[in-house]
C-alpha cells in the first residue's frame, strides 16, 4: 500500500497562521499536524509516501526531509514554477491534478494508495477500511463520519443507497436539505484505475470533479461509515477548539509535552516561572525558554510557545500564544490565537498588534529591561529539565484547586 499526502493549499481560512506557514504545518502540541500523519502511516506500515507541494514547499520539504527520522520514504512533487527573477510561484493543480501530475511523472500509484488531506489528526482502523475496501471491489472508498444534523452546513456529505454505493454529493447543504448527515473526512483509497480518469494538465479536484466522474460512470464508488477521530482543522476556530480539546485530556492519543512541575501545568526546557502574585489556572502548558513574570494570571487551556514573555499584570485566558510572544504588562488576551503581529479571536475577527489596544503584544525577542531577582532567590532544577522558580514562593501561586503539588 501507498501513500498520498494532499498538502499544496494555502490555507486560506485558517489565515493569519498561514501568511508564512503552510497549513500542513500548523503545529498540535510542538509538533505540525502532517507529521501526525506520517506517524500514523508508518504504524500501519505505509512507508512510500507522496506529498504534493506548493504555497511555502520549502518549509515542508525542510522539516520533513526524505522521511527517514519517521522511518519512511518521502517523495514531494512541486506544483508551480519559478519566474525569470528566481521568485517561485506556486500553481496548485487540485487535489486530484496533483496525483495525476506525480502518476505521468512516473507511474507511482501502481498498488492501493490511501490518500490524506494534510490538515487533520486521524486515529482510523486503517486496516479494517482496506479489508472493506477490498471486499466490496471498490475502484475507490471514501471514509466518512457521522456529524451532528445541525453541522452538516459546515462539511461536503456523501448519499449512498443501501450498500453504501455513493449516489451524489452534497457540498455544505444547509439542515432542511441535507439527505444525510455522513460527511466526507478527505481520507480516501484509490486503485489505480481511478487515476486513469483524471485528466492531465490541468486543475482538477477529487470532491468537485473526479467523484461526480465515478458516480457519472456508474463505477464501484463507495463510503464506509466509520467510527473514529477525526480533528478537522478547518478554519482558526477549529484550530484554537483543538488546543483546547488537547490540552483538556480530551483526545486520547495526545500527550502534553515537557514536565508537569504542579497539577495541570506543564513546562519546556529551561523556563523562569517566577511564582509570587501569579495565578495559573490548568491546564497551561509553558513552552521552553518562558519568561513568566509575578503578578500575571495565566488560565487555562492555554498554550504558550517558545521563547515567549509573559509581563507582570498580564492575563492571558484560554489563548494560544506562538513562539516568541510577549504579552505587555496589563494586556488582556481571552480566547485568542496569537502569531507574530496578528491575533484572532474565537469569532474569527483578526487584528494587529499595532492596532490593538487592551489585547497588547510583541515580539518577545524585541529588547527590554531585564527582570531583576532578589538575592535569596534560589534555582530549582526539576526532573528532565532546567526550569527555574523562586523557591520560597511556590506556595504563592494558584491552581485550579487550590493546591500546589510537589516539585
Amino acid at each position: 500500500m501507498k501513500a498520498m499526502i494532499l498538502a499544496a493549499g494555502k490555507g486560506t481560512r485558517v489565515r493569519p497562521l498561514t501568511y508564512d506557514l503552510p497549513k500542513p504545518m500548523i503545529p498540535i502540541l510542538g509538533k505540525p499536524v502532517m507529521a501526525y500523519l506520517v506517524e500514523f502511516l508508518a504504524s500501519y506500515g505505509v512507508h512510500d509516501i507522496m506529498v504534493n507541494v506548493s504555497y511555502l514547499h520549502q518549509k515542508i520539504e525542510e522539516y520533513f526531509g526524505d522521511g527517514t527520522q519517521f522511518g519512511v520514504q518521502i517523495g514531494y512533487s512541486f506544483e508551480g514554477y519559478t519566474d525569470e527573477s528566481g521568485q517561485v510561484i506556486p500553481v496548485p493543480l487540485g487535489s486530484a491534478g496533483g496525483i495525476k501530475k506525480i502518476q505521468e511523472f512516473a507511474n507511482f500509484f501502481d498498488d492501493t494508495t490511501i490518500v490524506i488531506c494534510g490538515d487533520a489528526l486521524i486515529d482510523l482502523d486503517l486496516t479494517s477500511a482496506l479489508l472493506e475496501h477490498k471486499q466490496k471491489g471498490a475502484m475507490v472508498s471514501v471514509i466518512t463520519k457521522e456529524v451532528p444534523w445541525d453541522k452538516v452546513d459546515n462539511y461536503g456529505v456523501v448519499v449512498t443507497d443501501p450498500q453504501g454505493r455513493i449516489k451524489s454529493f452534497q457540498e455544505k447543504p444547509t439542515q432542511e436539505d441535507a439527505l444525510s448527515n455522513f460527511a466526507s473526512t478527505g481520507i480516501y483509497i484509490f486503485e489505480p484505475a481511478a487515476i486513469e480518469l483524471i485528466p492531465v494538465d490541468r486543475p482538477f479536484d477529487i470532491g468537485s470533479d473526479l467523484f461526480p466522474l465515478l458516480v457519472e460512470k456508474g463505477l464501484p464508488f463507495y463510503a464506509q461509515q466509520r467510527f473514529f477521530n477525526w480533528i478537522d482543522i478547518g478554519t482558526v476556530t477549529d484550530y484554537w477548539s483543538v488546543l483546547q480539546s488537547v490540552l483538556s485530556g480530551e483526545v486520547a492519543q495526545l500527550e502534553v509535552p515537557g514536565t508537569q512541575v504542579v497539577d495541570g501545568v506543564w513546562v519546556g526546557l529551561n523556563t523562569r516561572i517566577d511564582w509570587h502574585g501569579a495565578t495559573i489556572q490548568g491546564p497551561v502548558y509553558i513552552g521552553a525558554g518562558c519568561l513568566i513574570e509575578s503578578g500575571c494570571t495565566i488560565i487555562g487551556p492555554t498554550w504558550i510557545g517558545h521563547g515567549s514573555h509573559i509581563c507582570s499584570g498580564a492575563e492571558v485566558v484560554r489563548s494560544v500564544l506562538f513562539e516568541y510572544t510577549r504579552i505587555l504588562p496589563d494586556a488582556y488576551l481571552e480566547e485568542m490565537v496569537v502569531r507574530k503581529e496578528f491575533s484572532v479571536n474565537r469569532a474569527g475577527e483578526m487584528s494587529r498588534s499595532a492596532a490593538a489596544t487592551k489585547h497588547a503584544w510583541c515580539d518577545a525577542r524585541h529588547q527590554l529591561q531585564e527582570k531583576k531577582f532578589l538575592p535569596d532567590e534560589k534555582v530549582l532544577l526539576e526532573k528532565g529539565g532546567n526550569i527555574t522558580t523562586t523557591e520560597s514562593t511556590l506556595s504563592a501561586v494558584s491552581l485550579i484547586d487550590n493546591r500546589v503539588s510537589n516539585v
